[in-house]
């Protein structure tokens, strides 16, 4: 039972003074997944790739909430102190106003450069501004120069994010493991590559920290396999979290979480629950958001999906392990459907279906 926008209960018969019934024909409900690694601009466009609605699509492939790892493509980003940040400001205040498609997006994640104080991140975190985007992006590039304005932004409630493995576009700086040891932000961000990796030696050394590891897809998939066999050898999954690393030259990528977790889970043989929280419960853990599980007083971001039409599997868990992708027959975010049958998945071999009030039509393929 969903009210106001969160989940009031769970268990049957709960449907009695509902608005909208929707019957999921016995098929599987997920939280909505979140997306732990985008680079937006400003609105559903991004320049990078010269593409719109790219987060409208995203919800299509079953991503409720995106989190920025910062506004890096916008073009003619101030690097300045005081333009730094005011974009990070404007960026936080307009993506709390702005759901494109219905997407939740965390935006406003300033790329850091030397001479930030600490002064600086107070005032960012009073206006709003909770995340700091990956560090390397900017001219802060040592473990020296990162380690204080980590400590501020710490200090000041920002949850904070690093590059790792090779630079990924001009100006930006290779990141290892001892500059990741040396500044301590709480999440590696893509630690299979963005898209260049690090060795495998290196991440064994982080995933042996507390830190979150951030798998993405557009990243190295031998290391994304490898970052997942350690993460299991050191009963470390609860801080693996996914992101697509997108729009990024890879591309927008609009179901790369759901290949992202059809990977993990059918050639790193993660069971499929468990790869579901890395890309739910874990993030929302890390980023400090009500959302991500299906449990009361929870946001009421979820995916209803089946195995798709031609699966060799029965559902959609059984899908992810067989490697097929999920098919979309329904999303709603804060309770309310916005998606029908998903444009970018293939068809659910059963769909949910509205019986009583109004939902989404279906989308075409």
């Amino acid at each position: 039972m969903l009210r106001d926008g969160v989940i009031a209960g769970i268990g049957q018969d709960l449907d009695e003074d509902a608005d909208i019934v929707i019957d999921a024909h016995g098929t599987t409900v997920l939280p909505g997944l979140i997306d732990s690694h985008v680079h937006p601009v400003f609105g559903d466009f991004t320049p990078r790739q010269r593409t719109t609605d790219f987060l409208d699509s995203a919800l299509n492939g079953g991503v409720t909430t995106a989190i920025s790892a910062g506004e890096v493509h916008l073009p003619g980003r101030p690097k300045d102190i005081v333009g730094l940040k005011a974009l990070a400001i404007v960026a936080a205040k307009a993506w709390a106003n702005f759901r494109p498609g219905g997407v939740k997006v965390e935006g406003g994640a300033p790329i850091l450069e030397l001479g930030l104080t600490e002064k600086d991140f107070a005032e960012m975190a009073a206006a709003g501004v909770k995340l700091v985007g990956e560090i390397g992006l900017g001219s802060v590039r040592t473990g020296s120069d990162a380690a204080p304005m980590v400590r501020w932004a710490k200090q000041h409630g920002m949850t904070v994010t690093i590059h790792t493995g090779g630079p990924s576009i001009a100006g930006s700086s290779p990141i290892n493991a001892d500059v990741v040891l040396e500044a301590r932000p709480h999440v590696v961000g893509h630690i299979n590559g963005g898209t260049t990796s690090m060795s495998m030696e290196e991440i064994e050394r982080l995933v042996a920290t507390d830190m979150a590891l951030e798998i993405v897809q557009c990243g190295n998939v031998r290391t994304a396999l490898h970052t997942l066999r350690t993460a299991r050898a050191a009963d470390a999954i609860d801080r693996v979290i996914i992101g697509n690393d997108a729009p990024s030259g890879t591309g927008v990528i609009p179901l790369g979480v759901l290949r992202t977790l059809s990977l993990l889970t059918s050639v790193g043989e993660l069971p499929p629950e468990e790869a579901i929280a890395c890309a739910t419960g874990n993030t929302a853990r890390v980023y400090r958001l009500n959302r991500g599980l299906i449990a009361e007083g929870r946001e009421a971001d979820l995916v209803v999906c089946d195995a798709p039409i031609g699966s060799v599997a029965g559902d959609a868990l059984a899908a992810l392990t067989a490697g097929d992708l999920p098919g979309i027959s329904m999303v709603l975010v804060d309770g309310t459907p916005l998606v029908g049958r998903s444009r970018n998945t293939a068809p659910a071999a059963r769909a949910a279906e509205v019986v009583k009030g109004h939902g989404p039509g279906g989308s075409g393929h």
